[in-house]
């Protein structure tokens, strides 16, 4: 099988030649690990895009406070302004274009991707992503809705306005759906494997929110963004933190195939059933808050194991997720990795 035949497979619930592996490419990772992380991805390669060698993060004096620790503020394209105190680590929003709605009238999004506006710039898009499938897999997406709204606004203004029915808060997420649409109706166009979602929706103990607030405000939006996808025949993933096993029901009846989970905060039996009974895919993203940080090697290859058990990504409808986060020590990252290609062997 070819990369992309695998991943495939394990998105249809048919055995693959071998237990896919997926990496995203944390700057952190190799920003702590330097030359051994990318000569270690070198010797195992996945199954979303050719090894390559990855440079390695170099930052200025003006990256660092007074005191030699690392301190930037940000301000993305949307207009949020973020505080980062631990590099390649997602920040803190420190100031927000809607903290106030008298604002709103006048805020704009972010100008359209090229490859969205711009016909020869989709077709040299169109034209990677080809060459790309023959032999990997190609997803793409990553959009938000919750993630979205509390980046732009401040969380608990978000929840009061979800739960009054805000007209102004509605009306976001009606604009944030139009300004997808053109995105997700160019990737359907050109041709990708599966769009990706998401949203973290939960805390380790339950929702954020309930299930009718979810069917009331993003349910409806969603199934805008995902039914042109759902009927073109290409696959949706959903990553969501927190236990979300409550929505998992919605997730099906929207379309989605596979779920990036929050693993610890599930019985892992329970959830690798509940997944396949519903044959929804799962990526199997190892325990990184606690095993891959704080346990040794002999624990990060017991737990890759035990999740092989109960997951069999070897019969299809799993496959192995690893992103090196802050923090873990590298004997770590290399017992994560060297277990699971004993079952690419």
């Amino acid at each position: 099988m070819t990369s992309r035949e695998r991943m495939l497979a394990a998105y249809n619930f048919r055995e693959p030649d071998m237990v896919p592996v997926e990496y995203y490419y944390a700057p952190v990772g190799f920003y702590e690990h330097g030359e051994k992380l990318n000569d270690l991805y070198a010797a195992h390669p996945g199954d979303f895009q050719p090894f390559s060698r990855m440079p390695i993060p170099v930052l200025g004096p003006e990256c660092f406070d007074e005191t030699g620790r690392y301190h930037e503020f940000r301000t993305d394209a949307w207009g949020t302004t973020w505080e980062y105190r631990i590099y390649g680590i997602a920040g803190i929003e420190y100031r927000y274009p809607l903290d106030d709605w008298g604002r709103y009238d006048e805020y704009r999004f972010p100008d359209q991707p090229a490859w969205v506006t711009d016909k020869a710039a989709f077709a040299q898009m169109k034209q990677g992503i080809a060459a790309h499938q023959e032999r990997y897999f190609y997803r793409t997406g990553g959009f938000s809705l919750f993630e979205r709204l509390i980046a732009l606004r401040p969380f608990e203004d978000v929840l009061c306005d979800l739960l009054t029915d805000d007209e102004h808060i509605i009306d976001l997420m009606e604009r944030l759906v139009d300004y997808y649409e053109p995105q997700i109706a160019a990737m359907i166009e050109a041709g990708v494997d599966a769009i990706h979602f998401g949203d973290d929706f939960g805390t380790e103990e339950n929702l954020i929110f309930s299930p009718e607030l979810f069917r009331t405000h993003f349910k409806p939006q969603y199934e805008r963004m995902m039914k042109p996808i759902r009927e073109a025949g290409i696959r949706i993933g959903f990553h969501s933190c927190g236990k979300v096993e409550k929505l998992f029901p919605e997730f099906k009846e929207l379309g989605v195939n596979s779920i990036c989970p929050q693993l610890p905060a599930y019985d892992m039996q329970r959830l690798a059933d509940t997944l396949r009974d519903m044959q929804m895919a799962i990526a199997i993203h190892t325990d990184r808050a606690n095993t891959m940080t704080y346990g040794t090697p002999d624990d990060v290859r017991a737990l890759v194991r035990r999740e092989y058990e109960i997951f069999r990504p070897d019969k299809g409808g799993a496959w192995f997720y690893i992103e090196p986060d802050n923090g873990m020590p590298f004997e770590n990252v290399k017992a994560l990795i060297e277990t699971v290609y004993e079952y690419r062997k």
